[in-house]
């Protein structure tokens, strides 16, 4: 599963070489920890970055610099891609001090999923490929990881994350309590405050129609089968075109709700409409149909 919150992250804080850090590093640091990421294939080219400087003013003198990096992880049915599947992070400090973070966006690495499914070929095939990334960011920074907390999807350790099979997961069902919340934070931030949504929570199956860009699906717009929700579902994966997406598709539906349509004729009607620009196209092809709102969140966030 892919979170909007990260799964884990690890540290370090190198000591310098010359009298002390310089702005430079803190490129050159993420610069190179990016590189030890795309040898094991964790990240790949396109991803953002972004840099922050503190005022000249400003006696803290920081430096902070930020990568979003796409990256694929590995299942025995084939290779899949996320937009944000690391994050790194340096920061240097007043010239006397660089932290590094590195971030992970993916469940791939835990022996239980975030939803607290045991993943044995999953795991093997991907927990190699985090430690051997671990291991050479550390040769390059000059000593081991020190592991983030554990949070309410897993437990960080130098090499990777706790096995907790023994003693269960902090929660069940983590991502289906929390990725969900998460998600809807990051669309509603984008979006005005309205009266005018439809009902969000379905207790039956729903229609879907899957939004696409290229050759990527952003997400998905849904109408319960009883005619009584609708809405979106991003696709975590796509990172945030599937979140900028999303805010058009809802401006959609809030639009047929003032129109006075139902649930399933806003459905109908955002099939049939020209879509603006940031929605992405809907995919061709009559509406498909999941059992429940939760295994659409779930095909939403697993590729």
């Amino acid at each position: 599963m892919i979170t909007s919150s990260p799964v884990g992250e690890w540290s370090w804080e190198p000591r310098a070489k010359d009298a002390e850090f310089r702005h430079g590093h803190a490129a050159q640091t993420a610069t190179d920890l990016w590189r030890r990421l795309a040898e094991p294939g964790l990240a790949r080219p396109g991803g953002k970055a972004g840099v922050r400087v503190s005022h000249r003013n400003d006696p803290r003198d920081r430096v902070v610099i930020r990568i979003d990096c796409p990256g694929t992880w590995l299942e025995p049915g084939g290779t899949y891609r996320a937009e944000k599947l690391f994050a790194v992070q340096v920061e240097v400090w007043g010239g006397t001090l660089l932290v590094a973070t590195l971030e992970t966006y993916s469940d791939a690495w835990l022996t239980r999923d975030t939803r607290g499914r045991e993943q044995p070929e999953v795991y093997a095939l991907n927990a190699p490929r985090l430690a051997a990334a671990l291991d050479g960011i550390s040769a390059l920074l000059g000593g081991p990881p020190e592991p983030g907390e554990e949070n309410r999807y897993a437990a960080p350790s130098t090499t990777g994350f706790r096995d907790v099979r023994a003693e269960g997961p902090a929660y069940d069902d983590a991502w289906g309590t929390f990725e969900t919340l998460d998600r809807t934070r990051l669309l509603d931030s984008r979006l005005p405050r309205s009266e005018d949504d439809y009902e969000q929570i379905a207790d039956g199956p729903v229609r879907y129609v899957a939004v696409r860009r290229d050759d990527r699906t952003l997400g998905f717009v849904w109408a319960a089968v009883d005619d009584s929700a609708a809405g979106y579902v991003p696709r975590t994966a796509a990172g945030d075109e599937a979140f900028d997406a999303g805010a058009a598709w809802v401006t959609v539906l809030r639009e047929a709700r003032r129109s006075g349509l139902t649930p399933l004729a806003a459905l109908r009607d955002a099939v049939r409409r020209p879509a603006p620009p940031e929605a992405g196209v809907i995919a061709q092809g009559g509406p498909a149909e999941a059992p429940s709102l939760d295994a659409l969140e779930e095909l939403s966030g697993r590729y």
